[in-house]
């Protein structure tokens, strides 16, 4: 039993460990740079960041280039971003947090397309790499869009399980193909890109909730235990709130989850027609 325990969890002891020594090597890198600033690698790669301060709102918005040595650096982009604010210029404004594409914090628009910058790999190319924040957001500050909008729209469709008759006493079972339906649905993780990808989201962002948001709506209208089916579809029963979806489908194109936002849109139609 020990053994066949070890060799369950050896390969989350792997992943640990991979992680840790990744972190390292950045950690090593970084040292050497520092001990040696005029030492310069053959990798140069030139990056064009996006910066505006609200703080000098007489300053217009501007792209800013900076040099990073990629033999020097991580593989993915916000490696890159850490470590010119470690190296170069600390004024930099982003956000991350996990560096592992789970919890959406470092969305932004790289090379034109939305993405996360932490499973961004640099191209090997020696055109610029072009960074902006999701785009037709207001922006706190540099790379930082103000999302304050977005979470409300989500917060609308009021995003949890609604039943009252749920066990106290033991959980909430689902049968397997129930359990099935939410497959490549509940693995949304709000990054806003698809959203702020979507030309019809840009148009008509006040009522439209877009497709994040319409995915969640539609993850929980097909949760066998959600006895709020006919609410939640009576609440978007209008012109603006699904129908300004002209399946564009930029939004299943940049979700780094590769989820399809698109197709759950379609299929919260397809209900609403029916209800």
């Amino acid at each position: 039993m020990f053994s066949r325990r070890i060799q369950v969890l050896s390969p989350f002891l792997k992943h640990f460990v991979n992680r840790n020594a990744r972190m390292m090597a950045t950690e090593a890198n970084i040292s050497a740079t520092s001990a040696n600033p005029q030492s310069q690698g053959e990798n140069l790669k030139t990056f064009e960041i996006y910066r505006w301060n609200p703080e000098k709102p007489e300053v217009k918005p501007k792209l800013q280039k900076y040099t990073v040595d990629l033999t020097k650096c991580g593989p993915m982009v916000l490696d890159a971003l850490i470590k010119i604010k470690n190296e170069q210029d600390p004024t930099l404004t982003f956000r991350r947090s996990c560096r592992e594409g789970i919890c959406g914090s470092c969305a932004m628009n790289i090379n034109g397309s939305n993405t996360l910058a932490c499973i961004c790999n640099i191209k090997k190319d020696n055109k610029p790499t072009k960074i902006y924040p999701l785009p037709h957001c207001f922006i706190v500050k540099d790379l930082v869009p103000d999302l304050t909008y977005f979470y409300k729209q989500y917060k609308s469709i009021e995003p949890w399980l609604q039943n009252d008759n749920i066990p106290k006493d033991k959980e909430f079972y689902q049968s397997r193909a129930d359990r099935a339906k939410l497959d490549g649905l509940y693995e949304c993780i709000l990054c806003a890109c698809c959203s702020t990808s979507c030309p019809s989201y840009w148009w008509n962002s006040e009522e439209y909730l877009g497709p994040a948001v319409l995915m969640q709506a539609y993850r929980w209208i097909i949760d066998s235990r959600d006895q709020a089916t006919a609410k939640r579809l009576d609440v978007m029963q209008n012109s603006m709130s699904v129908y300004r979806c002209h399946t564009i489908m930029n939004c299943a194109r940049t979700c780094p989850k590769g989820l399809n936002p698109g197709l759950a849109i379609a299929k919260v139609k397809a209900l609403m027609a029916t209800a």
